[in-house]
């Protein structure tokens, strides 16, 4: 059981990590502000999800499953509130990099 366990760990850590290297690539190659903005929240969002849900097998008990879910959902609500922000100033200043 542990193999399978480790094994699922190990395939959703890996793939949380092919999405944070998608985002940041998208972010080196994505035109304006607010297609970079776009994929990388979606990429972050998605990585740290995978990240988290397969670290939750390896948690030596609630507590610390817990402690892991907050960090997800503090995360998830931070980076849409400051996504939300940057692409209101974004809309704003109307900027170009």
């Amino acid at each position: 059981m542990t193999l399978a366990i480790d094994a699922f760990t190990i395939l959703c850590v890996c793939g949380g990590l092919f999405f944070f290297l998608t985002g940041a690539i998208a972010l080196l190659r994505f035109p304006d502000t607010l297609t970079r903005l776009h994929a990388l929240t979606k990429a972050d969002s998605l990585g740290l999800g995978l990240i988290v849900l397969g670290l939750l097998p390896q948690c030596d008990g609630f507590l610390a499953a817990a402690k892991l879910i907050l960090i997800w959902a503090i995360a998830q609500l931070g980076g849409a509130t400051l996504s939300q922000l940057i692409a209101r100033i974004a809309a704003i200043e109307n900027s170009k990099p």
